[in-house]
């Protein structure tokens, strides 16, 4: 399989296990990642040299192209009934740069219980010092961060180009987005659901309801 439609079968599959799914991902470092609701696995996919092999517990199929991949995700949601609600929109606070302030860890207009879970569920994914400060963020309309050592420079680079969201910028998905890395690809890692809704969707553009 070629690096660029890898790139694309992997980043499609994602989006739409994630954006469907509340899933635990359970990988084994490796090669492989199980899909897992409690104790049910709905999917596992094995990470071949040349293609993705979605295994279910009656099929495999092989996924090299977006073709196959429509296969596969028809099995999918013939084996479950999709679970992922999207964020609630009716206390959202959208940032200059396109983001919701409201899903941000920085955000001091969230309680301080909710920041601290937000902020857990981040350092586990992205990793950090448990012991490094984080910095205050009012939110755009209010002035930003609390700390102008701490000045958002995504929504000062949108704003240079032109751009009213930083997601409008052909670089955007390739060099600036956080979630990025870990939104584009199949992956042999372990996450919790609860992690993949707190510290991925939120960053990961027009996929999830945000």
């Amino acid at each position: 399989m070629r690096k660029a439609v890898r790139k694309k079968v992997g980043g499609e599959a994602m989006r739409f296990l994630r954006g469907k799914y509340a899933l635990d991902e359970v990988g084994n470092g490796k090669d492989e990642v199980a899909f897992r609701d409690g104790e049910q696995t709905v999917l596992t996919i094995r990470i071949q040299k040349n293609r993705y092999e979605f295994l279910f517990d009656d099929a495999c199929i092989p996924v090299a192209d977006l073709n196959a991949l429509e296969l596969a995700k028809e099995k999918i949601l013939a084996a479950k009934e999709p679970n992922r609600k999207p964020f609630a929109k009716e206390n959202a606070v959208y940032a200059k740069c396109g983001h919701r302030c409201d899903l941000c860890q920085h955000y001091t207009g969230n309680s301080e219980e909710f920041r601290a879970m937000l902020i857990e569920h981040v350092r586990r994914v992205y990793g950090g010092d448990p012991d490094e400060a984080i910095p205050d963020c009012q939110g755009c309309e209010y002035g930003g961060f609390a700390h102008t050592e701490h000045e958002c420079w995504q929504k000062g680079c949108a704003a240079k180009k032109g751009l009213t969201r930083c997601q409008d910028c052909n670089k955007y998905d390739v060099e600036c987005s956080p979630g990025v890395s870990h939104a584009m690809g199949i992956e042999p890692h372990s996450r919790t659901a609860d992690d993949v809704t707190w510290a991925i969707l939120p960053y990961v553009s027009d996929q999830y309801g945000n």
